[in-house]
């Protein structure tokens, strides 16, 4: 495992090392889920960062910041006077309906919630994720009601976490249709939790992967990818996978590789051989893997320089 910061770490320089830039493959590689387990930050020092990435050399491997939806209201009363902010909204369906119903329908800014408390100051939302069902039930009731809430956000992403069980390929169907349509959703996928369960195996990731790939759907995915190669967590034992590995996997598979040799990718622990994948696609933009949340932006990050993928 490469060495870097504590759980969320220190932001990094804001100057840049010479030369340096944030290659297209990994543009909004990676949504800043702060407040989330298992780093937890305070909302208030989540925004503080936040703003500091923004303004960052390396802005533009950020995406949005991620809260809960019950905490909107916190979030308002921490805008500055004229400040938008771009975030994704994370909650159980009922509590996105309630949000959803705080968007604004003007013509000119159709993703933006009711203003914030600080005059001209707009929360964007830019995304939605919710989980559609629970581990062995079935997603198609919630994946109904999720399309419905799209349907009525013109302009908002959403992303459907759908449990790796029973009735994962039909609930991808419904999506691929869906999008087919012109939803603008997609799946979302655990990748690792607090129980060894929460981690898929190498080949069960690949299935997914390129089951994605076959239907020509992108796919987000979440928890437990804080670091580029696969490796194992001396705290709890269980084996994380790397978002290296992860964005390998993904490249070989868009090349037609079978769910064998995207599962290889997957299980490497060896950085050079994913190394070798990845550098010579960093001036394109990255197929079919939307990204992952991480509690930490500073964590991945460092990998990635230290792996040399940043200049």
């Amino acid at each position: 495992m490469l060495v870097s910061t504590n759980r969320r770490g220190a932001p990094p320089p804001i100057d840049p090392p010479p030369r340096s830039r944030v290659p297209a493959l990994f543009a909004r590689l990676v949504d800043d889920a702060a407040v989330f387990p298992p780093g937890s930050a305070p909302l208030a020092q989540a925004v503080v960062d936040h703003r500091e990435y923004r303004g960052a050399w390396f802005a533009p491997l950020v995406g949005p910041l991620l809260v809960p939806a019950e905490s909107i209201d916190d979030l308002r009363a921490l805008m500055t006077p004229g400040e938008t902010l771009a975030i994704g909204v994370i909650g159980a369906l009922q509590d996105l309906n309630l949000v959803g119903q705080r968007v604004s329908k003007s013509a000119d800014l159709p993703d933006v919630l009711i203003s914030a408390d600080p005059p001209g100051s707009d929360l964007v939302v830019r995304q939605i994720e919710a989980p559609v069902a629970k581990r062995g039930e079935d997603p198609a009731p919630g994946l109904r009601d999720l399309l419905a809430l799209t349907a009525a956000l013109p302009g908002v992403d959403s992303f459907a976490e759908i449990p790796l069980t029973w009735g994962l390929l039909a609930a991808l169907d419904t999506v691929a249709e869906a999008r087919a349509g012109g939803a603008r959703v997609a799946p979302k996928f655990r990748t690792g939790g607090l129980a060894a369960e929460l981690f898929p195996t190498p080949v069960e990731l690949a299935a997914v992967i390129c089951a994605c790939r076959d239907r020509d759907l992108p796919f987000k995915l979440t928890a437990g990818l804080h670091h580029a190669i696969r490796h194992s967590d001396p705290e709890t034992g269980f084996t994380h996978h790397g978002f290296l590995n992860v964005l390998a996997a993904t490249l070989v598979a868009v090349e037609g590789a079978e769910v064998v040799e995207v599962a290889e990718r997957l299980a490497v622990t060896d950085p050079v051989p994913l190394i070798e994948v990845v550098r010579p696609q960093r001036s394109a933009a990255r197929p079919l893997w939307t990204g992952f949340g991480s509690c930490s932006v500073p964590e991945p990050l460092a990998d990635l320089r230290l792996l040399g993928l940043m200049t």
